[in-house]
């Protein structure tokens, strides 16, 4: 009997190893499932991840890119400005260079005309062909006191004509013409006017002091109101 119930014990528990171990095998396979599954997963997860990462890395790559572009296209728009500022200003150089030497150019040819003008065609003084007054008598005003002073300065009378036409073009004998343009002031319009200061403090309102100051002017760049007369019909000026 007592054999029997430990046959019996035996298989009982046999049976129970058995189910346990088919339990423990599904249980088993059920995990390493799971596990298979889980570590699948992190696989996905860590190749998003890197995708992101690499997808990040190509972003602030083409950000740096475009930033160096901006500024490389930024140094070039400078760069180009002042290669540009600076063509402006040497072409400013070179044209003022050239106003001045035309300018110096004008005026050595006006000065060699003057001075061609003033010695005549034969070197000497321009004659006067017109009438030849008198005497100062002939004239009033102005023009009487123009007449004598010159006189005085040691012209003869036949030179008067020449110095009464070239300061009836120049102000009309009058003693206060003045020049809106140019500033010339007085009869024998000087420029400045204040230049006549050197023979009186009067200048702006006294005709003899006007006159005595251009002729002192006519005879030492002219010689004579002759020459004067023919190098302001020759120019314009005198």
């Amino acid at each position: 009997m007592n054999r029997l119930w430990s046959r019996v014990g035996i298989r009982v528990a046999s049976v129970g190893l058995l189910v346990a171990g088919v339990i423990g095998g599904v249980y088993l396979g059920q995990d390493q499932e799971v596990q298979a599954q889980s570590a699948q997963v992190g696989l996905i997860v860590q190749a998003d991840a890197d995708e992101m990462q690499l997808l990040k890395e190509r972003h602030g790559q083409h950000a740096a890119a475009r930033a160096y572009q901006r500024q490389a296209e930024g140094v070039a728009a400078a760069k180009a400005a002042a290669e540009a500022k600076a063509a402006a200003g040497k072409a400013r150089t070179v044209e003022k260079k050239l106003i001045a030497q035309k300018a110096a150019e004008k005026k050595a040819a006006a000065e060699k005309k003057a001075k061609s003008a003033g010695s005549g065609s034969s070197g000497g003084t321009v004659p006067y062909d017109g009438e030849i007054p008198a005497s100062c008598d002939e004239y009033s005003g102005n023009r009487a006191t123009g007449c004598a002073l010159m006189l005085d300065a040691g012209f003869k009378i036949d030179q008067f004509p020449c110095l009464d036409k070239l300061w009836k073009k120049e102000s009309g004998w009058n003693h206060r013409a003045e020049n809106p343009s140019s500033g010339a002031y007085g009869i024998p319009q000087s420029l400045p006017g204040s230049k006549m200061a050197s023979e009186g403090s009067d200048w702006k309102t006294s005709p003899a002091t006007q006159i005595k100051w251009g002729l002192g002017y006519i005879e030492g760049r002219y010689d004579t109101p002759c020459n004067a007369w023919s190098h302001s019909q020759n120019t314009g000026w005198y």
